[in-house]
């Protein structure tokens, strides 16, 4: 149902005023549903919100994750860890970072941010 999602999602980013959280999961929702261009536009989008305002780098990684753009993903994930990103405690839930799941540095990452032995 990528169709509607989309919609939802559009809806969401134009009422909350583009907040950087929903312009992320309509970013991912591009990804995985094959739109890579519209996706990376949604990237541009938070790269330019993140010059007036905070924007977690967590939001790239997904959009990242679902490009399958694995290691660049884990790369946002650090920088929001190094950021204290309050959605760092979703990294074992959140299953928009599943593709994520069997990178050695994800795994390091969840560790050390206190969510594995």
């Amino acid at each position: 149902m990528f169709p509607e999602a989309l919609a939802e999602l559009r809806k969401a980013v134009e009422l909350s005023g583009d907040a950087p959280r929903n312009i992320a999961a309509l970013g991912h929702a591009y990804a995985v549903s094959g739109q890579p261009a519209e996706a990376h536009k949604a990237l541009q989008k938070l790269d330019q919100l993140a010059k007036g305002r905070y924007v977690s780098d967590y939001g790239r990684a997904l959009i990242c994750a679902g490009l399958g753009e694995n290691s660049r993903a884990v790369a946002w994930l650090e920088r929001a860890c190094q950021e204290r990103s309050s959605w760092m405690v979703k990294l074992k839930v959140d299953p928009r970072l599943d593709p994520l799941r069997a990178d050695v540095g994800f795994a390091d990452l969840v560790r050390r941010v206190g969510l594995a032995p």
